[in-house]
């Protein structure tokens, strides 16, 4: 998965405003405390990212 279709898929699940405060503010544990900006700086996988995403938030396994 490619970083923007990541926030494309962040985008269409929470609508562009909360995807964007969700990215910049919301620390993960699954991603060893770190938002997600933190963890696509440092290098994790943007799948890794949205499957953590998509647990903390209950996403459907069908939009996962």
């Amino acid at each position: 998965m490619r970083t923007t279709h990541f926030y494309q898929l962040m985008a269409e699940e929470f609508g562009e405003a909360r995807a964007d405060m969700i990215a910049r503010s919301h620390v993960f544990a699954d991603l060893g405390g770190v938002t997600v900006e933190q963890a696509l700086a440092a290098g994790l996988p943007p799948q890794k990212i949205w499957l953590a995403v998509c647990e903390a938030f209950d996403v459907p396994p069908q939009r996962r």
